[in-house]
């Protein structure tokens, strides 16, 4: 599959890619060897060995992060991270978080999960404390690399752009998101693709209208990266003036 170039921010983050694009990488966020003892951690954790791929046999086994401590403490408190999620949605516009909670592990030379197809992440709180999709919502995406990320290796895939043709069709209602495949699978499929490649330590941040699959694996080695949400001090909105919110068209 084409993917267009995703070109590195040469500070913290291209935040007007981010507005044209619903996502921006952050290189770097922690140095490379924070990211590499990360993995190492993480493959204690699912018993699993890199020097012994007979154990690789599911496509995905998920570990988690629920302590925020060693590496994985250095990754939240990252400078550069803050920094990042500043530019996009204002200084105290999100609540830091200190763990990088769910990681999905893609492991090569497996029969793929059926879990590729093209959606968005939970980012409305509903009332009675469920989660769906909506046009306000209280989230953003982020992602972390663990692993030498490159085109064959499951990188997320990305719509650039299609954000905005999200936020033309989302309001106050919450949907499902498990039942609007049809709606994902639409919105902004003549978008061109991305493809979320990088270096350990590296972070992409998404904005939560933007539309994005996970891929089969095709290369060697196995993927590590962490899937969060990152909560905004308030629904997002037309009519704040934030990147977060031009990004969407409002």
């Amino acid at each position: 599959m084409d993917g267009v170039g995703i070109v590195p921010s040469m500070n913290m983050i291209d935040v007007d890619r981010f507005i044209a694009d619903g996502f921006a990488k952050v290189e770097a966020v922690v140095p490379r060897e924070v990211g590499d003892a990360a993995r190492a951690l993480l493959w204690r954790q699912i018993g699993l060995s890199p020097d012994d791929p007979s154990g690789w046999t599911q496509p995905v086994v998920w570990a988690a992060d629920l302590t925020g401590q060693g590496p994985f403490g250095q990754i939240m408190a990252s400078p550069k991270l803050h920094a990042a999620l500043d530019a996009v949605a204002g200084p105290g516009g999100w609540a830091p978080r200190g763990s990088v909670g769910n990681i999905p592990i893609r492991f090569p030379r497996v029969p793929p999960a059926d879990d590729r197809g093209w959606h968005v992440d939970h980012n409305t709180q509903r009332p009675d404390g469920t989660w769906g999709v909506s046009g306000r919502p209280g989230t953003l995406l982020l992602l972390v690399l663990f692993s030498e990320v490159g085109p064959d290796d499951a990188p997320t895939r990305v719509r650039a752009g299609s954000q905005r043709d999200l936020a033309a069709v989302l309001d106050e209602q919450v949907i499902d998101p498990m039942k609007s495949g049809p709606l994902f699978d639409e919105t902004g499929r003549d978008r061109p693709v991305a493809l979320a490649t990088g270096r350990p330590g590296d972070a992409y941040v998404l904005h939560p209208f933007t539309v994005h699959a996970a891929q089969e694996h095709l290369g060697a080695e196995p993927r590590f990266m962490a899937q969060m949400p990152i909560v905004l001090a308030k629904p997002l909105a037309p009519g704040d003036d934030t990147p977060l919110a031009r990004a969407a068209g409002w």
